[in-house]
């Protein structure tokens, strides 16, 4: 859209937002400047969970929107950003990291693959690690299982420059399908005992798409290379196709902003040479 304002034209570029909004994220008013990654967030524990994040960095201010569902109706999910922001590399497990063999992927045992807590997604205060199991700060799911989340927060600027590196795990299982945390699905929790295993125990994960070592985990969907643990999270997550065209528009949409400002830019020359041998 160009808008002709005293004199001088003005570009504004408002499609990304549209692109967002057609895969159900809405989009934020990026500046020049900003980025945004998009995370396709894949099933762990046969948990039927999925979903899709889109992370937002403008400046230090993160906004982290997720659209999940196949969720424990009624109850909260623990949700995080894992990784490392030391060039270390992570990527998200399978049902092979089940190590004890009891046919749950605790948090411990997926800790070895996505590593550990850098920013607790909760819905108020703080987002600090140790807030990783503040449940009465978490999203809850809705009847029908669905959790939907929004939230801008500071970051440090290792986060801003290593946000590749990281990954996001939402947490919350239920193994005796009886629609709630307790005791008798899983057992107790090996992060707290008071709490139930299927609490804890990670029910999806996904990787920022395009990741390569050195700037995001192995595996990268847009590398064409990867791991098995990427290979089998974008086997299962059913959003890819259509956000990866929304994706493709986006880009064309922006180069084709390019163009008009410099047609704009070209017009304008045009114009001011004119008033100047006038």
């Amino acid at each position: 859209m160009i808008v002709k304002r005293t004199g001088r034209l003005v570009v504004i570029a408002a499609v990304p937002a549209a692109v967002f909004l057609a895969v159900g994220l809405s989009g934020p008013a990026l500046a020049e400047g900003g980025k945004a990654y998009q995370i396709d967030l894949a099933q762990l524990n046969d948990s039927g969970s999925r979903g899709t994040a889109l992370l937002s960095l403008k400046g230090n201010q993160l906004t982290v929107q997720i659209e999940s569902e196949g969720m424990v109706p009624g109850q909260p999910s623990a949700q995080h950003l894992h990784g490392s922001t030391k060039g270390h590399d992570f990527h998200c497990p399978d049902a092979s990291d089940d190590t004890n063999r009891d046919g749950v992927l605790s948090n411990t045992e997926a800790t070895v693959d996505y590593g550990d807590i850098n920013i607790s997604l909760t819905t108020s205060g703080d987002t600090k690690a140790a807030s990783g199991l503040a449940v009465d700060r978490m999203p809850v799911a809705n009847k029908q299982g669905k959790v939907s989340y929004k939230r801008t927060i500071a970051v440090a600027q290792d986060v801003v420059d290593h946000i590749k590196d990281l990954h996001i795990v939402q947490h919350g299982i239920d193994r005796n399908k009886n629609d709630k945390y307790d005791f008798e699905g899983a057992g107790k929790s090996e992060l707290d005992p008071k709490l139930p295993q299927e609490a804890t125990a990670p029910t999806n994960c996904g990787e920022v798409k395009g990741a390569a070592v050195g700037s995001v985990p192995v595996g990268g969907i847009e590398t064409g290379g990867g791991s098995a643990h990427a290979a089998a999270a974008a086997s299962t997550a059913p959003t890819t196709t259509m956000i990866g065209s929304a994706l493709a528009l986006t880009v064309a949409a922006v180069g084709a902003v390019g163009v008009a400002r410099r047609r704009a830019a070209s017009v304008l020359a045009r114009t001011e040479n004119t008033g100047s041998a006038e």
